[in-house]
C-alpha cells in the first residue's frame, strides 16, 4: 500500500516523498483514512511507529478541505495537546515538515520559555495550536488565546495525559472546547482505565492497535543486568567504556538522581549530560542537541525524556533505575529499536526492585533475560530495602514480593533469579564480552523502510 491509495492531497503526498517515506505504517495505514472521514479515533501503536504522523496528514487535509474564506484573525480550529515540552516540540516540527506546501500556519506553546513571543504569535493567529496543558492555560488565564472554533483535537501519549496527573487540565481545556469537534487520542499504550475513561470523551470512536497495547517492540532486545545498587554506576561505566558506546540514553527516577549519574560519569571521564524539567528550556534544548550531535557520550534523564524525545537510531538505552509504573518501562525502551531499526535496552536491577521488576514482567507477559557482569554479581546476602516513590513514600511491599507476606508459597515454584527478596542464581554466563548476552548485538543498526514519523 502507498500513500497516494489512502487519499492524501498531491501536496502532503509531496512533503511526504520529501522526506523519503516511501510506505505508511501500519498505524498510518489503519487510522489515516477513518480521519479523514471525521471520525473519532483512539489509536494505539508502538512509539517509533509513524503515529505523529498517523494523525498529522489527515489533521492537514480537513483543515485545508474545510477552511472557510475570509480576511480576520486566523481562528485555531486544531489543538494538539501533549505532556511533554519534547514531544510538543517534536510534533509541532512534523506539522510544519508535513504542511510545508499548504496555506495554514502553526505555532508550539510549553513552559520554560517567555510566554510573550507566545502571546504575540498567538494575536497574529494560527491554524493549528500545539500546547502542553500548564502553558495553554497559563495563555488563557491572560486571555492570549480562544479555542472556542476548534474543529480538531489531538491528546497525544493520551494514557499520560488523561491520567490523574493531567486529567484536571484536560477538564478545564475541554470546558473551552466546542461540544462538536473532532477528537483524537493516539498513545503507545493503553490501560482498561484510560480506555474506559477515554471512550467518555469520544463520540462513537474508531478503535485503533496495531499492535497488543502495553508491549515493547520486538526491534528492542531486552536484557536484566542484576547488580547491586551501591555498584551501579561503576557497572555502568564499565558498559559503556569496554563497549566503546558512544549514543546511550539512561534513564533514572528522580531529577537529582539523573543530575548525580551525569556528574559522576563526567568525573569517569564519560561526557554527560542531565534533562529532566527542573532544567530551563534551553538548557534541554542544548543537551539534546549536543546528545544527538555527538558532542556528549550520555544523556540521562528522567521519565519525561522518554515522551517525545526522537532520536535517529539510538543504539543504546539503559534503566539504571527502573521505573514506578510498569508501562514507563515501555515508553524507555521505545526510544530505542525505532523504525525498524535495532536496539538494546539494557536494565541494571538490585535487589530492591524486584517487585518493580515482576509488575514489568507481567505487563509484559514475558521474562527478560538475565545475564550477570562477570565481577559484578550482586552479593546474595543482601536484603531489599523499601524504595522511596518520589513523593515522599515508600514502595509497599506485597505478597509474593520483597518485604511482603508469602514471599513464596508453599510447595510453589520461585521465579528465577530471585528468592525471598534477594538475588539468587548469580552464576555469570561467561559467554560473550560484558554487557552482550549470547546474540544481542552490539553497536550493530539495521537500515530498514524509512517511516514517516
Amino acid at each position: 500500500m502507498s500513500f497516494e491509495s489512502l487519499g492524501l492531497r498531491a501536496e502532503l503526498l509531496r512533503a511526504v516523498a520529501e522526506q523519503g517515506y516511501s510506505e505508511p505504517t501500519p498505524i498510518q495505514r489503519q487510522a489515516i483514512p477513518p480521519i479523514l472521514e471525521g471520525r473519532d479515533i483512539m489509536g494505539g501503536a508502538q512509539t517509533g511507529t509513524g503515529k505523529t504522523a498517523g494523525f498529522t496528514l489527515p489533521l492537514l487535509q480537513r483543515l485545508v478541505a474545510t477552511a472557510k474564506p475570509g480576511t480576520g484573525r486566523r481562528p485555531i480550529r486544531a489543538l494538539v495537546l501533549t505532556p511533554t515540552r519534547e514531544l510538543a516540540a517534536q510534533v509541532s516540527e512534523s506539522v510544519v515538515t508535513y504542511g510545508r506546501h499548504l496555506p495554514l500556519t502553526s505555532t508550539v506553546v510549553f513552559g520554560g520559555v517567555s510566554i510573550n513571543p507566545q502571546k504575540t504569535r498567538l494575536i497574529k493567529g494560527v491554524d493549528i495550536l500545539v500546547a502542553t496543558p500548564g502553558r495553554l492555560l497559563d495563555l488563557v488565564g491572560q486571555r492570549s488565546v480562544d479555542l472556542s472554533k476548534v474543529d480538531i483535537l489531538v491528546l497525544d501519549e493520551a494514557d499520560r495525559m488523561l491520567d490523574m496527573g493531567f486529567i484536571h487540565d484536560i477538564r478545564k481545556v475541554l470546558a473551552l472546547l466546542p461540544d462538536h469537534k473532532q477528537t483524537l487520542l493516539f498513545s503507545a499504550t493503553f490501560s482498561k482505565e484510560i480506555k474506559q475513561l477515554a471512550n467518555k470523551l469520544l463520540r462513537s470512536p474508531t478503535l485503533v492497535e496495531v499492535e497488543r497495547h502495553n508491549t515493547a517492540a520486538e526491534s528492542v532486545t531486552q536484557v536484566i543486568h542484576p547488580v547491586d545498587k551501591i555498584r551501579k554506576r561503576e557497572l555502568l561505566s564499565f558498559l559503556i567504556g569496554s563497549n566503546d558506546w558512544q549514543q546511550v540514553l539512561v534513564f533514572t527516577r528522580t531529577k537529582h538522581g539523573a543530575n548525580r549519574l551525569a556528574e559522576q560519569l563526567g568525573k569517569d571521564g564519560i561526557t554527560a549530560a542531565a534533562i529532566h524539567s527542573n532544567k530551563s528550556q534551553g538548557a534541554r534544548t542544548r543537551a539534546l542537541a549536543d546528545f544527538k550531535a555527538g558532542k556528549i557520550r550520555v544523556l540521562v534523564g528522567t521519565d519525561i525524556a522518554a515522551r517525545g524525545l526522537d532520536i535517529d537510531q539510538l543504539p543504546h538505552v539503559v534503566n539504571f533505575e527502573l521505573p514506578h509504573v510498569p508501562e514507563d518501562y515501555i515508553h524507555r525502551i521505545g526510544r530505542t529499536g525505532r523504525a525498524g531499526n535495532e536496539g538494546e535496552a539494557m536494565s541494571l536491577v538490585c535487589v530492591d526492585e524486584l517487585k518493580l521488576l515482576r509488575d514489568i514482567e507481567r505487563l509484559l507477559k514475558r521474562d527478560i533475560p538475565r545475564d550477570v557482569v562477570d565481577g559484578y554479581a550482586p552479593d546474595p546476602s543482601i536484603r531489599a530495602e523499601p524504595i522511596q516513590n518520589g513523593r515522599g513514600r515508600q514502595q509497599q511491599g506485597g505478597r509474593n514480593q520483597p518485604g511482603g507476606r508469602g514471599s513464596k508459597k508453599p510447595g510453589g515454584k520461585q521465579a528465577a533469579g530471585k528468592s525471598n527478596g534477594r538475588w539468587n542464581g548469580n552464576k555469570a554466563s561467561g559467554k560473550g564480552r560484558p554487557g552482550n548476552p549470547p546474540g544481542n548485538p552490539r553497536n550493530r543498526t539495521r537500515r530498514g523502510t524509512r517511516t514517516a514519523a
